[in-house]
């Protein structure tokens, strides 16, 4: 979709000179599936803010005659990050606490026998910014985050000399990422990376 029509880089391929609509940060929704007894929907609706995935890949070296060859090895996975508002009757770390302690019970020391005792998946959407009753309806692209779990949270700060809001702060580490291009953006079809 083209933003303006006279304005843009001309590429000299006989593309006409025109800028695209540019993704939106404030448009995104962050939906679980699995997270802390199944209270996603309420910790979807208190996300202040969510990065996406990245990877690195291992650097493989190939020595040879007069030069080197460098290839792409195993990949890892960057992990993202879901700051959270608090609430005052403590929703939002309800689901975070169940989350943890199906992972690991501090209380009394035991942890799930298998990642899959423990491990959610959960989207991160982009939005277009329309509104619509169907869950897909508005998506301009997803990342499908599979085998996720809760490594590290920090639980806010509290200052008299603030107005802010407290806030949570959670890395999420996952085993796989999916990138899916709805077929609903304009101009895309359906893609994976």
């Amino acid at each position: 979709m083209a933003v303006l029509t006279n304005f843009g880089v001309p590429t000299g391929n006989g593309d006409t000179a025109t800028t695209l609509m540019p993704k939106l940060q404030y448009r995104f929704r962050v939906t679980f599936n699995g997270l802390g007894n199944n209270r996603g929907p309420l910790v979807t609706k208190n996300v202040v803010s969510a990065t996406r995935p990245g990877i690195d890949h291992d650097a493989v070296l190939i020595d040879t005659y007069n030069s080197r060859i460098h290839l792409a090895g195993k990949h890892t996975w960057q992990d993202v990050t879901i700051v959270l508002r608090d609430d005052t009757n403590n929703d939002v770390i309800k689901a975070i606490q169940e989350q943890l302690v199906d992972q690991v019970n501090h209380l009394d020391g035991s942890s799930a026998k298998a990642g899959s005792d423990y491990k959610f998946s959960m989207n991160i959407e982009t939005l277009d910014g329309s509104q619509s009753t169907s869950s897909s309806d508005g998506v301009i692209d997803k990342w499908v985050l599979i085998g996720a779990f809760i490594p590290a949270i920090t639980f806010g700060d509290l200052n008299y000399a603030t107005s802010e809001v407290v806030q949570v702060s959670m890395t999420i580490r996952f085993d796989h990422a999916e990138l899916v291009l709805t077929p609903n953006a304009v101009g895309s079809q359906n893609a994976t990376l």
